[in-house]
This record gives C-alpha cells, structure tokens and sequence, in this order.
C-alpha cells in the first residue's frame, strides 16, 4: 500500500480526530496519510497524535512495526508509573526511531502535546 501523492493543503485540526483502540479518553490521533494494517503487516501511516494536559498511559506499548515520532509541541514525559508519576519530560525538537518489537512508554503530557508519527512495516 502507498501512500498517495498530497502536495502541500490545510489540514483542519479541529475535525477528524478518534481515540486510537486501547489508549484512553484525552488521547486522540488523525490520520494524515495511508493505511496501516496490522493484522496483514503491511502499509504505512502518517499521524498527529495529541495529549490533553495531565493525560497519561498506563502500561508501556510494543507493536510489530516501525515507529518515528517527532515532538512538535507541548511536552511529553516517558516513563511515567502506572499512577501518571515519574519519567524523564521531553520538549522542542524531540525524536525517537523505534524498530518492531521495541518496549516504549508509558506516556504523559503535563501541559498537553502534538506528535507527528510515521508507522511502517519493513518491505518483505
């Protein structure tokens, strides 16, 4: 699966946006580009994922594909305990590569935060 050719257009931040199966309420993504299909292990996506202030994950994630992400605002804390403490915070210019099979997280934004996140399966 490809992604399809999208020269540069508005992208409305107010519309579009779905909390992602199994994470919870105050953490939701868009969908900007492609498909993932996770059961197939194949295509790519492209998404902005969003943190409201205080919102945290509980248990750290592990997914059988790749994963960029990059921090384009607020702050974002990794690590955290499953009560929302702890973790080392990131903010500004923060990225993170993550091959298939990598632990990651647990996540909490304090203030609230954007990714951008690109997920793929390696060609076979």
């Amino acid at each position: 699966m490809q992604k399809p050719h999208l020269e540069f257009h508005s992208l409305d931040l107010d519309a579009g946006w779905e909390t992602p199966p199994g994470y919870p309420a105050g953490i939701k993504q868009k969908i900007i580009a492609g498909t993932l299909d996770e059961t197939a292990k194949t295509g790519n996506r492209t998404r902005l994922l969003a943190f409201e202030p205080g919102v945290f994950t509980t248990e750290p994630f592990v997914h059988e594909y790749w994963e960029e992400v990059y921090l384009l605002s607020g702050d974002l804390v990794v690590g955290n305990d499953a009560e929302g403490n702890g973790g080392e915070t990131f903010t500004g210019a923060t990225y993170a590569c993550r091959p298939p099979g990598a632990f990651h997280g647990p996540f909490k934004s304090e203030t609230g935060c954007m990714l951008l996140e690109t997920h793929y399966f390696a060609p076979k």
